[in-house]
């Protein structure tokens, strides 16, 4: 087992970049200028050369800042999670979306799933009314596991995802592609990072109290600003409280959640950050329904959409988790900075659920046949990303140099029990049946992981090229120890990856790129014959172009991409019971985004995605060629955002949004038994604020705001897996607030 002596490694690391560092390193100066540039809408590069060197102000003594403060409006200038570093959109040579704080609140979105649902490349909520997990897609590929990350570190490990308050963060933002080179093992569709509220240099905040359908009451509130006079000290402190029902009997959606937040400054070089979370959830598993009355109509028409198929009588889901972390960034000079992030983090949840499995044959789809389980995991993690910048020139070419060590540790703990199974007659269900009184043990297993990164990365800026390359090698050990039968088993894996990427900025604000990256994730357990299997592996191309015209604050993008996954898991063809790793599925597609404050008060988002998703290589009959399940080929969508400006009135505190979503249809498993039709959904949103009223300073800080979505109430089924599992996707949703800002 590799141990790293982690922060000592980082700065032997950064040492090695050391020779060649001239004074003329502060020529790097105008990176700061360029994202000082990028937050008025003028693109990076724009202008004259001299215009590119300005001197260094207080930006540059914030170090790796920007993308971690709150943006006004949509459109956000920066992101961290496209190279571990402060970078222009512009600049990155990959596709980004960031969705903002002010975004997230515009619409309401109650899930992180709800704040991505006008992000390209990424298909969000396909089970519907699920509130355990944050489902998604990304470029075609399954995102759920090891794709979710939180301030940088990895949020999920494996199987055991979770689902984070939106409310509690200032950004979400989405990489698109392998990112293995920055953050090992991943899949190759891409990754979302959330960023976390911190504490701001003023004071500010707000008390929100909502309400809405499915009897839904929720309050939220948060606060944060300067503790001491000098500012060194400052605090955020971010709550939410929720009782509420679901669309769906006797399924409720509760959630308590409380972040809080320090910061220290003891000079203007070093930060160091605290940073915790606590989230509780009550709620229930999804229903999986049966294709023959939801997909299609049976004799008795269509299951209901409020359908419960479980059993109220002991049926729950409730989960526990927090985490509590810093991270501490010091800059030496104008050439070096450090910084280290660590988190330790505890999830643990307890689910007992009555589940369908498909119709009782010869009933037309009236019985459902149920499969009792309860089901109990545990997972406690450490993580620590050690981090040394370096930013220097070397002749005229100037450089942001990242190298660093990052190291993981994951224990996981899991219990599987079963009870015989029962039916349910889906049109006219009986909910008298007690909860069993006995579960008998199927399996129970603890694993302990163990992850080591060495990584580099350099930018490398030649006049109006940017040059991105990295490089990293992971070392992965998992030892897996079966409670059950006391088999033990171990598995360790090793990648190199890399990526490279070049882009040009011209005067106009467009930037045209080209990039290649690698991706790898291992495969955890083991085969029928006892064999571990490899890591897939990922490469992607991409090429695009993004725009930033000067002067104005929007961003456009357009990539075209061909990403394939190698070492996919399919069946043997000798033995059904067993796997082997002769599977492949290729992606190739292309997104359009733009987001804009195109008007003084008008926001707009919008995108395109248009995804030819192939399996390429399988072992299992009818697969080969076709659309893997549950991917649409396109999905598309546009929000507005208006606010009407001052000196009309009472007028003047109307704010007006609407949005349009689509999403093609989907197959049903890897060999196409059925086929969801596409959907199109309607979201709307109204606010008023009473400063427009004149009725006084305390009055002027209170705003009303009602949101809709799936306005129409449309009635559809989100995708299927198969025959015998159908989710209905969400209906109408109603909500309103009254806000209180100071």
């Amino acid at each position: 087992m590799i141990r790293p002596t982690t922060h000592r490694a980082a700065l032997l690391l950064a040492a090695a970049f050391a020779p060649a560092m001239l004074p003329a390193a502060r020529a790097e100066e105008a990176q700061p200028a360029r994202l000082a540039q990028a937050d008025t809408g003028t693109p990076a590069g724009a202008g004259t050369a001299s215009a590119t060197v300005l001197p260094e102000v207080a930006t540059q003594a914030r170090g790796n800042r920007s993308s971690l403060e709150p943006t006004p409006g949509f459109v956000a200038p920066a992101s961290i999670a496209g190279g571990k570093v402060d970078t222009p959109l512009v600049e990155t040579p990959q596709s980004i979306s960031v969705v903002t704080r002010d975004e997230i609140d515009a619409r309401q979105a109650q899930t992180v799933g709800e704040a991505l649902r006008f992000v390209p490349g990424i298909r969000t909520e396909p089970y519907g009314p699920d509130n355990r997990y944050d489902w998604f897609t990304l470029r075609g590929f399954q995102a759920q596991e090891n794709s979710i990350f939180l301030n940088g570190l990895r949020y999920q490990f494996g199987s055991l995802v979770g689902m984070l308050e939106p409310y509690g963060m200032e950004r979400i933002e989405v990489v698109r592609g392998p990112t293995s080179v920055l953050y090992g093992q991943i899949n190759p569709g891409g990754l979302v990072n959330l960023v976390q509220r911190r504490p701001t240099d003023t004071a500010q905040g707000e008390v929100r109290l909502s309400a809405g359908t499915q009897n839904r009451v929720q309050g939220a509130f948060n606060t944060s600003g300067p503790l001491t006079a000098d500012g060194r000290w400052s605090y955020s402190l971010t709550g939410l409280f929720r009782d509420s029902g679901t669309q769906v009997d006797f399924v409720k959606n509760d959630r308590t959640y409380i972040a809080p937040a320090l910061t220290f400054r003891p000079t203007d070089d070093t930060r160091i950050t605290l940073l915790a979370y606590y989230q509780r959830d009550l709620t229930h598993g999804d229903e999986f329904l049966p294709a023959l009355g939801t997909l299609y109509p049976s004799v008795y028409g269509r299951i209901p959409t409020y359908r419960f198929s479980g059993n109220p009588n002991g049926d729950h889901f409730n989960r526990t988790q927090y985490g509590v972390g810093y991270e501490i960034e010091h800059r030496f000079n104008d050439v070096f900075t450090v910084r280290q992030n660590a988190r330790f983090g505890h999830t643990d949840y307890d689910w007992q659920q009555f589940y369908g499995i498909g119709n009782v044959p010869g009933t037309a789809g009236r019985l459902l046949y149920r499969f009792p389980f309860q089901q109990g995991n545990t997972l406690e993690s450490f993580q620590v990303d050690n981090q040394a910048e370096a930013r220097f020139a070397t002749g005229p070419v100037r450089h942001t140099v990242l190298a660093g060590v990052d190291y993981a540790h994951s224990f996981y703990a899991t219990r599987f029990a079963t009870a015989p199974t029962d039916t349910i007659d889906l049109y006219n269900p009986v909910y008298s049946t007690p909860a069993p009184s006995r579960f008998s043990l199927s399996s129970a297993s603890r694993q302990i992981g163990d992850q080591v990164g060495l990584y580099a990365q350099d930018q490398l800026r030649l006049d109006r090229f940017v040059m991105t390359v990295g490089l990293r090698q992971d070392w992965a050990d998992l030892g897996t120890f079966n409670r059950v039968t006391t088999a033990r088993t171990s598995q360790d894996d090793s990648k190199l990856t890399w990526r490279a990427g070049l882009t040009y900025l011209f005067d106009s604000g467009v930037a045209p790129y080209f990039s290649y990256a690698t991706s790898f994730q291992p495969q955890i357990g083991v085969g029928y014959y006892g064999q571990t299997y490899r890591p897939t592996t990922g490469e992607q191309y991409e090429l695009g172009v993004k725009y930033q015209p000067p002067g104005r604050r929007s961003f456009v993008q357009a990539a075209m991409f061909q990403l394939t996954q190698q070492n996919v898991l399919t069946t043997d063809p000798g033995n059904n019971l067993n796997q082997v790793q002769t599977g492949e599925i290729r992606v190739r597609g292309v997104e359009l985004e733009a987001v804009a404050n195109l008007t003084p008060g008008l926001n707009v988002r919008a995108q395109y995605t248009y995804l030819d998703p192939t399996i390429t290589r399988s072992n299992v009959a009818g697969e080969q060629g076709r659309r893997p399940n549950g991917i649409p080929m396109t999905t598309a969508g546009a929000y507005a955002d208006y606010q009407f400006g001052e000196g009309r009135g009472v007028l003047s505190g109307v704010g007006l949004g609407g949005g349009v979503r689509f999403v093609g249809n989907t197959p049903a498993g890897n060999t196409h038994v059925a086929i969801v039709p596409s959907v199109t959904l309607f979201d709307a949103s109204l606010r008023y604020s009473l400063s427009a009223l004149n009725l006084g300073p305390q009055l002027d800080r209170v705003s009303m705001q009602v949101n809709a979505s799936n306005l129409f109430d449309k009635q559809y089924v989100a995708s299927c897996g198969s025959l015998s599992s159908c989710f209905w996707g969400l209906r109408r949703t109603v909500i309103g607030s009254l806000v209180y800002r100071w």
